[in-house]
């Protein structure tokens, strides 16, 4: 379960959820559906207060002038839900994924939490597979594929979809990967010793 979402900034206290896109991928990261996007009305307090950065993403990408268009947080909660529930009918069975989903998923909890309970506890954090590949698969992190989501939420969500196909790809076997007798001696030897090799 692929979630993004756009705010006004990223104060809990002060800013406002102004867009929410969900789209569901099966096990092969296959997209199921057309997904949904709905963009959220603010108050107005929360428009005054965004900082100049912030504005001129959301003003960039197309997201500020449609924001008084918006539907309120139960509407979209009950559009996302309903896309959800579609594909993933039982509670507790999705993960969320995304990056840097945390950001998200503390948001949704605070505006949104019938979705919040509806997904699996686990995430699937795409940044953190990429900050992985920064430190032990330099060369594979700079060629990965150019973001094109320009700050909108599903654009967004379909941007983190082809960086894990891309990982996925690039960095993890194909089947059928290890042996189960070579993925044995590998949990034999890692052991949280000081270097990793068992000893």
């Amino acid at each position: 379960m692929w979630i993004d979402c756009e705010m006004t900034g990223l104060s809990l206290s002060e800013d406002a959820l102004i867009e929410v896109a969900a789209l569901v991928t099966d096990d092969e990261l296959n997209v199921l559906g057309s997904g949904v996007d709905v963009v959220i009305k603010p108050p107005q307090q929360a428009l005054e207060q965004m900082n100049d950065f912030v504005r001129t993403m959301h003003e960039n990408s197309g997201l500020l002038p449609e924001l008084e268009r918006g539907m309120d947080m139960a509407q979209a909660q009950a559009m996302v839900l309903d896309y959800i529930r579609e594909w993933v009918p039982d509670a507790g069975k999705a993960p969320l994924g995304g990056n840097s989903v945390g950001t998200d998923k503390t948001f949704l909890t605070r505006d949104m939490p019938e979705l919040v309970d509806h997904l699996h506890y686990r995430v699937i954090d795409v940044s953190t597979i990429k900050e992985l590949a920064r430190r032990w698969y330099p060369r594979a992190y700079f060629q990965a594929p150019e973001k094109t989501g320009n700050h909108r939420a599903l654009g967004d969500i379909k941007d983190s979809i082809d960086e894990l196909r891309y990982y996925r790809h690039i960095l993890f076997p194909a089947d059928p990967g290890p042996t189960s007798d070579d993925a044995r001696k590998v949990a034999a030897l890692i052991k949280a010793s000081p270097t990793g090799s068992g000893r």
